[in-house]
């Protein structure tokens, strides 16, 4: 019989329906405007006290609460307005002090019962939800002393190598430069040649005083330009990968000017880790441990992490560092102890197994280093001044005999918790930061804007959506009103789609939401056009009906496969807001497909299907 779906295929229309209800439902539900509070670093706690603590700073500050949830290691608190919200982020930074970061959040409403079947809303971009903007500065002069120190180790292994004989320390000289003191103007001659052959990115100059023969070396201005690049585009690499493991959706990471950074990350969840993970120089280095008799100036004593009192000397040389690490991951011994485990790249790899193989049954230890940007205000000549140093701090997190010979792939423990090892394995496997950097500028884009840009891009759909609905409803009658009917539920299987997947929604991708809405009733015109045609040439019904649906399909099937081909291309080769276009293009161009085929087809055939009808309401 013509025009009769079979039982099944209805029962999957329906449960299709029901799954795009449901996943689209938490779109209704609004955020809670929610300032987070956690702790600057993973020993700081967060508990009940702190809470208290919150409550009464709020409290006595006149800034009405509406709830403080601990969630995890953070303190979630809850406001009734964006006004509100950032009062209370301003009081809370003034009264914590540094041993907290305060930071503007979007707390979600979404009912239990849809978070326990995987429902949540969809992610807005940074022009709807507002998010974190930051501004980053590499510190330049820190990337070439970096630079500086480790080809100092290699020409001190290469100086002893050749059995050149130098004074001890070798010392820098201004911020690129070397200055290397020798007995003998032949020792110094040897050096020049050694420096010559193998580090060509130094100039060479010579002088003399007190007796001694010095030879000064310095970067070229090619070789520090070069370093600068290097930094910055490693940071870019590093911030991005960090961001990514965020699992931030949409993020912007891009180059400013000589040697800053600017980070955005929409609608991120999490913005006080954000920050942290994001700011954090944290790197790694092997030295083995200093003989009894070491001399100053071959060896350095630092302090065991979270064991006041406990130093142990190390020697100055360093084995490998995190910038030779190719992989890590957080684990376990078999004590229960957490652990990182380490893999190093061939470089890495060939120093370890060198350093361990001569020094069996020595000590080794693995340096922490972490930089801390510091701000400064003063006053110079009546106005206030603003300077932000880097407070570099070592500490020791493992020190053990090595009991054989190892390579790429090793173990180190002595954290604090596995939440400390699991930050530590992050950092490391994104990749080391090429210098420190600290934050120019913060800011947290405003739900206000994206407030106004929601309400713009939701009036110009509803007008749009509207007037079709009216030009469908007059020109096509009651086809017209199913065509209305399956416009609604495609909105409806977008929005449930696009929360589905995570999708992020922006300006550009409302656009996108318009235009499938013309699109999908594109398609139902050309299928009631061809109904049309086939009751001109004297059909029944019934079979206008099924000629016209089945006809009008590989057109729409080929004008939309077209379409969706430009979107896949545009989201692969587009950024940002483009990206966020062709999702929803691509996303809406699958569901008007099944709207405009499958479902106005069901409703058409529960409608006219199975029936003597000698005429068709569609105009």
């Amino acid at each position: 019989m013509l025009n009769k779906y079979p039982a099944w295929k209805y029962t999957l229309i329906v449960i299709a329906l029901l799954v795009g209800v449901i996943y689209s439902l938490p779109n209704l539900y609004p955020d809670d405007f929610a300032v987070q509070v956690t702790g600057s670093q993973l020993s700081v706690k967060v508990d009940d006290t702190l809470k208290k603590r919150v409550e009464t700073i709020l409290k006595d500050g006149g800034i009405k609460l509406q709830r403080a949830d601990k969630v995890g290691k953070n303190l979630l608190l809850r406001f009734d307005s964006n006004d509100t919200q950032l009062l209370a982020r301003d009081l809370l930074n003034r009264q914590l002090g540094d041993n907290y970061i305060t930071a503007l959040n979007m707390a979600p409403n979404t009912p239990k019962w849809l978070r326990d079947l995987g429902a949540g809303p969809m992610k807005l971009g940074l022009d709807l939800s507002g998010g974190a903007h930051f501004l980053l500065e590499v510190d330049m002069e820190k990337a070439l002393s970096q630079k500086l120190e480790v080809v100092k180790s290699d020409l001190k292994s290469s100086m002893r190598e050749e059995k050149i004989r130098y004074k001890r320390p070798l010392s820098f000289e201004g911020i690129d430069g070397l200055k290397i003191k020798f007995k003998t103007d032949e020792a110094r001659a040897k050096a020049t040649s050694l420096v010559a052959s193998k580090f060509r990115q130094f100039t060479r100059s010579t002088s003399e005083s007190d007796g001694f023969y010095y030879l000064i070396l310095h970067l070229s201005e090619a070789r520090v330009k070069e370093i600068e690049n290097y930094a910055i585009e490693q940071n870019l690499i590093t911030l991005r990968n960090r961001v990514n493991e965020l699992g931030v959706a949409e993020p912007l990471v891009q180059r400013q000017g000589r040697n800053r950074i600017v980070v955005e990350l929409p609608g991120v969840q999490d913005t006080a880790t954000a920050k942290r993970i994001i700011g954090k120089t944290a790197n790694l280095e092997f030295r083995l441990e200093a003989k009894p008799n070491a001399s100053r100036s071959s060896s350095q004593k630092f302090n065991f992490k979270g064991q006041p009192g406990r130093t142990a000397l190390l020697e100055k040389d360093i084995i490998v560092t995190g910038s030779n690490v190719s992989n890590a991951s957080a684990g376990f011994d078999q004590n229960g102890v957490a652990q990182v485990n380490i893999s190093l790249d061939g470089k890495g790899g060939k120093n370890m197994l060198k350093a361990t193989k001569q020094n069996i049954k020595r000590g080794m230890g693995v340096l922490f280093i972490e930089q801390k940007s510091e701000t400064f205000r003063k006053m110079v000549n009546g106005k206030e001044v603003v300077e932000r140093k880097n407070r570099e701090i070592r500490n020791i997190i493992n020190l053990a005999t090595i009991q054989g010979a190892f390579g790429n792939s090793f173990r180190i423990t002595g954290l604090d918790s596995a939440s400390e090892a699991a930050e530590l394995a992050l950092l490391l496997r994104a990749g080391s930061l090429a210098a420190p950097i600290y934050f120019v500028e913060e800011r947290t884009v405003g739900p206000s804007l994206g407030k106004a840009n929601i309400e713009s891009g939701m009036l110009s759909m509803q007008i749009g959506f509207a007037l079709v609905l009216l030009f469908m409803l007059v020109y096509y009658r009651m086809f017209g009103l199913i065509a209305n009917i399956a416009l609604g539920v495609n909105v409806i299987m977008l929005v449930a789609f696009m929360s589905l997947i995570s999708a992020t929604l922006t300006l550009p991708g409302i656009a996108g939401i318009v235009l499938t809405v013309g699109m999908a009733v594109d398609a139902n015109v050309l299928i009631y056009e061809r109904i049309r045609e086939e009751l001109a040439n004297g059909m029944t019904p019934q079979q206008a009906i099924h000629a016209g649906y089945s006809r009008a399909f590989i057109t729409i099937f080929d004008a939309n496969i077209t379409t969706l081909i430009a979107a896949v291309i545009l989201f692969a080769v587009g950024t940002g807001p483009v990206k966020g276009f062709a999702i929803t293009l691509s996303l809406g161009i699958l569901t008007s497909l099944f709207i405009s085929v499958v479902l106005t087809r069901a409703i058409v055939n529960l409608t006219y299907g199975g029936r003597q009808t000698k005429k068709l309401s569609i105009g």
